[in-house]
Formats: structure tokens, C-alpha cells, sequence
């Protein structure tokens, strides 16, 4: 992550390579840097990216229709959630391509 905090944390996850929400949440802790205490779980991811991870951020999630075959309703919801957060957020953006 970066600490310049003009600069846009880019997040890419590759929805291609996404088989499983463990996957996901892996892509996410390297990228993000998040905490020790994150929980792996949908409140947990809510509440560090409302909270704890520093803006601004942009999510690109590249294969996204690819990501919902793959991961299933598990997939929708995690989409819904990044853009839950951006609606909540002005400095966080999530590109579903």
C-alpha cells in the first residue's frame, strides 16, 4: 500500500484465477496490506475496509462474470460489499470488468 497519500492504491484481482473466497481474501491481504487482526469474513472485510485501509483506492476487478461462475453467490456478495464500501467511501472505487 502506499504511504504518499495523494497517490491511488490500485487493487487488481483476477477474477479468472478467483476460485474460492479464501483466494479472494488472499489476493486482497497482499495487496492491501491489511491487518494481523483481519478476519477473513464478509463483517471483517467491511469493517478494515471502512476503517483501517487508507485511501484512495481503486478495486479492478478484471473477469468479474468470469469470478461469479466460478465463486458463485459467494462472488456476488463479495462485489456487493466492494461496492457498498465505495458508496460509502469518496476515496474508493471498484471497476467490475
Amino acid at each position: 500500500m502506499s504511504l504518499d497519500k495523494n497517490r491511488t492504491t490500485k487493487v487488481i484481482i483476477r477474477g479468472d484465477q478467483l476460485g474460492s473466497v479464501e483466494q479472494f481474501y488472499d489476493s486482497l491481504e497482499k495487496q492491501l496490506h491489511l491487518p494481523n487482526h483481519f478476519g477473513r469474513n464478509l463483517d471483517a472485510l467491511w469493517d478494515v475496509l471502512t476503517t483501517d485501509v487508507a485511501g484512495p483506492v481503486e478495486i479492478i476487478w478484471e473477469h468479474a462474470e468470469k469470478s461469479k461462475v466460478m465463486m458463485g453467490e459467494t462472488g456476488v456478495v463479495l462485489m456487493e460489499l466492494l461496492q457498498e464500501v465505495a458508496n460509502e467511501r469518496q476515496d474508493f472505487k471498484v471497476y467490475l470488468k
